[in-house]
């Protein structure tokens, strides 16, 4: 499965899922072992040290200093790795909304990071957007 590439179809078709739980943005210095019982939705390697995007009450119970309680979302359709401009129309919509976003490419799935507090009115605009994207 290599994943839809066209523009149009991946507007018109996506399905945003919004999940109920809190997340928060944290960091272990370079070499740090993962705490016991931390499963991040995300990990990534930097030079500077290990990025973990995982559920708010995880962080708080491992001793971790979360920033940017969000809520995700995630686009239930599947788009490519090499589809091109998908992001980039929904990071601008959501931008003209002064809303800031994470958004995250898996194998299947982009998942987008909003802030707890606009997650809803974020999920109202992509549906909007994929209504629009529709004919």
């Amino acid at each position: 499965m290599s994943g839809e590439t066209d523009l149009q179809k991946l507007l018109a078709s996506m399905t945003p899922r919004l999940y109920p739980d809190v997340y928060v943005f944290a960091t272990l210095p370079p070499s740090a072992v993962l705490p016991e019982g931390v499963e991040p939705v995300m990990r990534f390697i930097e030079r500077e040290g290990t990025t973990l995007i995982l559920a708010e009450s995880q962080a708080k119970a491992a001793g971790l200093a979360g920033t940017f309680r969000c809520r995700m979302i995630t686009l239930d359709i599947h788009s490519s790795l090499e589809a091109v401009g998908f992001l980039a129309a929904i990071t601008a919509k959501l931008a003209t909304a002064g809303m800031g976003v994470n958004p995250v490419s898996a194998f299947y799935h982009d998942h987008l990071f909003v802030p707890a507090e606009r997650a809803e009115e974020a999920t109202a605009m992509l549906r909007a957007l994929a209504a629009e994207s529709d004919g």
